[in-house]
């Protein structure tokens, strides 16, 4: 195993991949900052090696800064810090709630902002480090009944890139995680409008049902994927984008190629925006 990545930061690891990501770093001889709100939910964990229990709630500035502190001093600093706290909500964009939206971005988009301003100057002073962000197949491709939840995403994966580009000069490196639909808590666990519209019964309504059926019989396993995503960063090209799962990977291609079909369709109407090249107005 390559010691360049030896500390972990991982957020979000009561369930699913976050507690097969942390499992997975401390049975392979990494050190771990295992958070989670109630860390009497992760405690087990500090007798699988060396793993450091800490609270964390991603909504709260304070809670972060002092987790991060804490891991830092602790360990001596953080080589790799892993975004993966997040919350879901089921409605189609009528039908969501603007508290319930509010919350959606506070949790999904501005917790992942708070760690890695709290992890950055630290990676920046040891001039390494990587941050590893988990979106979903959702941020880059729009779903009927999670149209705010892919909103959020789509944020994090336009944050991250502009990052990238920010930081690798620095010796930091960014990678967008973006899984399928795996066997987690997630949408047993995610949020869903009370506000029922007729109209969406067919797209938003029939979603929302799939999601709830969906449970415990997805194809995504989260202990792979906790396996895939420390190979990656242990890899020595890692990827910016890092699909997981032959639904993410179909979705993706896809959209792929939709896109290049729209844009070369409108390409003369897209050329035809610029003024002139030779500076006049047309």
């Amino acid at each position: 195993m390559s010691r360049d990545y030896d500390t972990w930061f991982v957020t979000g690891c009561s369930t699913g991949f976050g507690r097969s990501l942390a499992e997975h770093l401390l049975d392979t001889g990494h050190r771990v900052a295992v958070t989670a709100r109630d860390t009497g939910r992760i405690s087990d964990l500090s007798e699988r090696g060396d793993a450091l229990i800490l609270p964390l709630d991603v909504t709260d500035p304070g809670s972060v800064q002092a987790a991060v502190e804490r891991a830092e001093e602790h360990f001596g600093g953080i080589d790799v810090l892993v975004n993966n706290a997040g919350i879901g909500y089921f409605a189609a964009v009528e039908e969501s709630e603007e508290a319930a939206v509010r919350r959606l971005f506070e949790v999904n988009f501005h917790g992942v902002s708070r760690t890695i301003h709290a992890v950055l100057p630290g990676m920046r002073r040891r001039g390494k480090g990587f941050i590893v962000n988990l979106t979903s197949i959702g941020g880059l491709a729009g779903f009927t009944a999670v149209g705010y939840y892919s909103a959020t995403k789509f944020a994090v994966e336009g944050l991250s890139e502009s990052l990238r580009h920010e930081v690798e000069p620095l010796g930091i490196n960014v990678m967008l995680v973006e899984p399928s639909a795996f066997r987690t808590a997630w949408a047993g666990s995610s949020q869903e409008s009370p506000i029922v519209i007729d109209d969406y019964d067919a797209t938003a309504g029939a979603a929302r049902r799939a999601y709830h059926a969906s449970v415990g019989r997805q194809a995504g396993d989260p202990d792979r994927a906790a396996r895939a995503v420390v190979a990656a960063v242990h890899s020595p090209r890692p990827p910016l984008h890092l699909l997981l799962g032959n639904e993410a990977y179909d979705t993706a291609m896809a959209k792929l190629s939709a896109l290049r079909a729209e844009f070369e369709a409108w390409e003369s109407t897209t050329h035809a925006a610029d003024f002139p090249e030779s500076g006049g107005q047309a």
